[in-house]
């Protein structure tokens, strides 16, 4: 299958609605039919302001970067991406073109698509 694997950056505090925006994003993902989400913590890293934020065993200002990741198709993209608009959320994402699938499918796996080789 063809698709996007698209991945948002947010601080690990950041809320919308008095809501992680790693859940939020998560629970519409769910909603909207996409088959699966991931949200994997950073260690350390820095941002467009140069600042380095790293995990330390007393850190409760929650200012550790997560990654939020999703492999969707195009169409799925396309509603995630517009919902978060509307929703005039701020993040920074990646959206690159990607090819999945499931090797040795069962009957609860997505119909392939056909692929282009």
């Amino acid at each position: 299958m063809n698709g996007s694997f698209l991945r948002f950056y947010v601080h690990e505090g950041h809320r919308h609605r008095h809501q992680l925006v790693w859940e939020w994003l998560l629970e519409r993902a769910n909603k909207l039919g996409i088959r699966g989400g991931s949200v994997f913590r950073a260690l350390a890293g820095f941002g467009r302001h140069h600042t380095l934020h790293e995990e330390h065993f007393f850190e409760l200002t929650r200012t550790v970067t997560v990654e939020i990741e999703f492999i969707v198709t195009d169409e799925e993209a396309g509603r995630l991406l517009a919902l978060i608009h509307q929703e005039k959320i701020r993040l920074f994402y990646a959206h690159i073109p990607a090819r999945f699938g499931v090797i040795n499918p069962d009957s609860a796996d997505a119909p392939a698509v056909a692929a282009d080789d």
